[in-house]
């Protein structure tokens, strides 16, 4: 079931994400990289946070970012209307995001996992799909309703 996937990255999560563009692009996704392209020690996370998740909204597709943490990217991205961002940690995690939260960003910590861990977290969320269960989607409903505009 491969499709559209986007991706970006701060220079903590500049090395998984080459590794990541590579390992999806070999299991037949067509991968949208918004950066970095190269190593910069001051990139920040909000920027290719915003960068990746206007990408993915403009093509209604699923994203992936990576920062040292996963906090950052998380944080930035659910700021976004129209993103449902998760950080997951293990395979578990990934399938929970998207059978029950049907999220469409996956955020990772580089400095907390290893690339084969990356690979299997990323590849059991891009291929788990949305229960549907009318109690996941009330809540849905429910966070999506706790978006104000300051101002």
């Amino acid at each position: 079931m491969a499709g559209d996937v986007f991706i970006g990255s701060d220079h903590a999560g500049f090395g998984l994400k080459k590794a990541l563009v590579a390992f999806l692009a070999e299991k037949g996704y067509t991968v949208h990289d918004a950066g970095p392209h190269s190593y910069d020690k001051d990139d920040d996370y909000p920027d290719y946070a915003s960068k990746t998740c206007r990408m993915l909204l403009k093509r209604n597709g699923r994203g992936i970012l990576i920062c040292g943490s996963g906090q950052g990217m998380v944080r930035a991205a659910n700021k976004i209307r129209g993103i449902g961002a998760a950080l997951c940690w293990n395979e578990r995690s990934a399938e929970a995001a998207r059978l029950h939260g049907d999220t469409n960003v996956l955020c990772m910590g580089s400095d907390f996992m290893s690339e084969r861990l990356a690979f299997r977290i990323a590849e059991t969320w891009l291929k788990t799909g949305f229960s549907g269960e009318a109690r996941h989607v009330r809540r849905i409903k429910k966070i999506k309703g706790l978006e104000w505009r300051s101002g």
